[in-house]
């Protein structure tokens, strides 16, 4: 199991019950984590580690693809015309522009993408799936769904997934606000301590 250190080193050396907010904000003691809260960070942090193995396993056995060019290709298979902005399709594939292009260089290469400067803004570039990327995603769509079900979605319940779903949007939301204020303020969010990143 994942060890961290989240709870406070003297909780873990007694079962005090950890300081109230208050008292943290007044006297600078991190806001350490609860036993339950303890508990949903590790497999929080254990499943964000341990899932993407497996899942890039089986694309790479059965396609030949890794996980990320998986979720490009994918991506934009999903987009009008399969075509998106390079920063829209970093977006959607949870990859940053730099690891995007890396890895778009190499599926141009195959053939299953094509880069172009984006009509509506020449500083732009746009990234469109070709014929043969979008038969590429196709065949290997099945077996990936097959390994999504069997890892995550048929151990669930229905209310779990609901449950799972409405948490990992709130997550997700509160990482996107923090991207856009850090987009805004370099400095701040270069080192300071209270930075929302």
């Amino acid at each position: 199991m994942l060890g961290t250190m989240t709870a406070s080193p003297d909780a873990v050396a007694s079962t005090q019950a950890r300081p109230q907010a208050s008292t943290q904000a007044s006297t600078g003691e991190p806001r350490w984590l609860s036993g339950p809260e303890q508990d949903a960070w590790r497999a929080i942090a254990a499943l964000m580690l341990q899932l993407p193995g497996p899942l890039d396993a089986q694309l790479q056995q059965d396609s030949g693809l890794t996980l990320f060019e998986y979720l490009v290709l994918s991506s934009l298979s999903m987009e009008p015309e399969h075509t998106a902005r390079m920063s829209e399709l970093a977006r959607l594939s949870n990859g940053s522009l730099s690891r995007l292009s890396n890895v778009a260089k190499r599926l141009e290469q195959r053939g299953w993408l094509r880069r172009e400067p984006d009509p509506n803004d020449g500083r732009a570039s746009v990234a469109r799936l070709t014929d043969s990327g979008w038969q590429v995603v196709q065949a290997a769509a099945p077996g990936h769904v097959e390994a999504v079900r069997r890892l995550v979605i048929d151990r669930l319940t229905s209310p779990e997934l609901d449950a799972l779903t409405a948490a990992a949007h709130g997550i997700i939301d509160g990482l996107e606000e923090a991207g856009r204020a850090c987009a805004g303020h370099e400095d701040p969010c270069a080192g300071a301590e209270d930075a929302p990143c």
